[in-house]
């Protein structure tokens, strides 16, 4: 037997505190009772606990989840201080632990001086001892559930049912309901005992959740948009350094007209910011959305702004807008154009595409303010001019489609200008700038920190050319290799290097324009070979413009179809009727040749 050594026996677990000649001093670790002396002899039949203490109560209790092992650490500084202070209440009474009067003199003592009960100093000596551990001083946190009455359960019941769905219901009304449905009887009367609308609006309040309201009531959709904490580092978020692309489509606030005065309607905006500098990397104006405003987009973002720009007489340098690369990195929202496969064709030329999740607009911030900076931008100059004023739709407002006035090709001019000062002038605030770049003093344009950032480590800029990008976005289809050629959408096109394809007759992914179909090709590592069409009836032809022709070829084939059976018909009867004339046949076979000789000579002189 050692001192602080631990027994159990049955279902007592105790620990040795002091050992005399005749008995032990011991404590109960399971009641935590005041120590006591227990005779050696009855000792006997104790058996030494080799768990440690929290273990060995887990078991006897076998209550594993109520007693875990714990640590001083696993408390925040001010619960340690408390565990201090009430070791501090009784670390006088220790070295008098075995004299019981002593013992109970100090106790009053301590509670006296620290003014707390004598219970409580009993507690926490009692504690120590069984555990001989500090941290048993800090109380556990246990949650401990409040059980709900009968009124507060038919309370909840209601505000589930009635209140907490998208019908969106009022507190009175949900009221109404609860007493209708838990405190009438069954002809309808209210019962005498029902909880006031004072208490069911209180228990609202008291276990009221915000988040819980908004999602219930307005659905996720709106509370992901409208409601949900924005809590993205917007720049940080995805982009270390230039070369993350957020693509975004907005429909403009203006209506547009033609160059005959002709109203049109409202042009859509595509563009791709980078998501570090705030570039705007390249823009498409068109009057349809999708795939071919993207494709549009993608040579926008390659071609050589300088070029672009003269092109709608606005002359400005290279370092003005220094972009002719794509992004490494694509961010974009799950809209149909771009999770489809032929957008996704974009990632052959090494571009990775990021497709994040619906209702986050914050995560794709930088191209979200790209529009409304630039629609803001030209708005107040173009009033009375097409644009469209807050009331639009509103019952009564103008009919701004009236005041249209300008073309696509001016708008678009506008828009260049408008994304020229966004790239030069415009001042990023609140830009992370690091120390370097304070040290050379880049100023706070999108331009400048792009052109800084064109050099650095971390850059993730891919050159492509015009030509691969337009290659990669073509729509693909499959085509089977025949003796007749390539078969694309049943045209036949050919290729003189690919003999043996032709007799093996295997089939491959075909890239296609079709709004050319002269010119299909097939793509072997990465490479793109054209096969042109044999069929030259075709060629220069769309899609559409082929399917018609081969559809009223059809239908012309279609209408003789009878002529040709009724020809058939005729020709039977007519054979039928030479074949049965009754001619007398001489079958001497040795004369074949000079009956043959015969008829050769009557067949001369009558072409003489």
């Amino acid at each position: 037997m050692n001192k602080n050594e631990l027994y159990y026996y049955n279902n007592s677990l105790i620990r040795i505190l002091e050992i005399t000649d005749t008995s032990y001093f011991v404590i109960d670790c399971v009641k935590c009772n005041m120590p006591y002396f227990i005779k050696i002899e009855e000792f006997k039949d104790y058996n030494l606990c080799e768990n440690n203490i929290f273990t060995a109560i887990n078991i006897l209790l076998n209550n594993n989840d109520d007693i875990n092992e714990i640590k001083i650490t696993d408390f925040s500084k001010e619960n340690q201080n408390i565990a201090h202070k009430r070791f501090s209440m009784i670390f006088p009474i220790l070295p008098y632990i075995m004299n019981k009067s002593d013992r109970s003199r100090l106790i009053h003592l301590m509670a006296d001086s620290n003014n707390v009960s004598t219970q409580t100093i009993k507690q926490y000596l009692c504690k120590y001892l069984a555990y001989q551990d500090i941290t048993i001083l800090i109380a556990k946190p246990k949650i401990k559930e409040k059980i709900l009455s009968v009124d507060e359960k038919n309370i909840r019941w209601a505000l589930n049912k009635y209140f907490y769905t998208t019908k969106k219901n009022s507190l009175n009304t949900t009221y109404i309901y609860l007493l209708k449905e838990k405190y009438c009887n069954k002809n309808g009367q209210l019962k005498e005992n029902y909880p006031t609308f004072n208490q069911f609006r209180y228990f609202y309040r008291k276990h009221k959740k915000l988040q819980n309201y908004y999602i219930s009531r307005n659905g996720l959709k709106d509370y992901q948009k409208n409601k949900r904490p924005l809590l993205g580092d917007n720049i940080q978020e995805f982009a270390k350094n230039i070369g993350v692309g957020m693509l975004d489509a907005t429909i403009c606030d203006i209506y547009l007209v033609n160059d005959e005065g002709n109203i049109i309607g409202r042009p859509i905006l595509t563009a791709c910011i980078d998501a570090y500098s705030s570039l705007c990397m390249g823009y498409s104006l068109t009057w349809e959305g999708g795939i071919y405003s993207l494709k549009n987009l993608m040579q926008n973002i390659i071609t050589n702004k300088v070029d672009l720009c003269k092109n709608f007489n606005i002359d400005i340098t290279k370092d003005i807008w220094d972009c002719d690369k794509l992004p490494g990195i694509f961010v974009t929202d799950k809209g149909s154009e771009y999770i489809s496969e032929n957008f996704e064709q974009i990632s052959e030329l090494g571009v990775t595409i990021i497709n994040l999740p619906s209702y986050r607009p914050e995560l794709k911030g930088a191209v979200e303010k790209f529009f409304d900076l630039i629609q803001n931008s030209f708005k107040p100059y173009l009033k009375g001019k097409g644009i469209i004023e807050v009331d639009f739709r509103e019952r009564g407002a103008h009919d701004y489609r009236l005041d249209a006035k300008l073309t696509m090709i001016d708008f678009e001019k506008i828009i260049l200008e408008c994304i020229i000062y966004y790239n030069t002038k415009r001042i990023l605030k609140n830009f992370p700038y690091t120390k370097e770049m304070l040290e050379r003093q880049i100023q706070p344009f999108a331009n400048q920190i792009w052109n800084y950032s064109l050099n650095t480590m971390g850059c993730n800029l891919i050159n492509v050319s015009s030509e691969q990008v337009r290659l990669t976005l073509l729509p693909r289809i499959k085509g089977k290799f025949t003796r007749y050629g390539l078969i694309v959408n049943k045209l036949r096109y050919k290729n003189i290097s690919y003999t043996e394809k032709y007799l093996k007759g295997e089939d491959v992914i075909v890239s296609y324009n079709p709004q050319d179909l002269s010119t299909v090709w097939i793509i072997e590592d990465c490479d793109f070979v054209p096969f042109t069409l044999i069929e030259n009836q075709y060629e220069n032809m769309n899609l559409d413009d082929v399917e018609q022709l081969r559809k009223k070829k059809q239908e012309l084939i279609a209408s003789v179809e009878e002529q040709n059976i009724q020809g058939k018909i005729d020709l039977a009867k007519s054979i039928e009727n030479i074949a049965n004339k009754n001619i007398n046949i001489d079958v001497n076979l040795k004369a074949i040749r000079k009956n043959r000789k015969k008829e050769q000579n009557i067949t001369h002189n009558q072409n003489l």
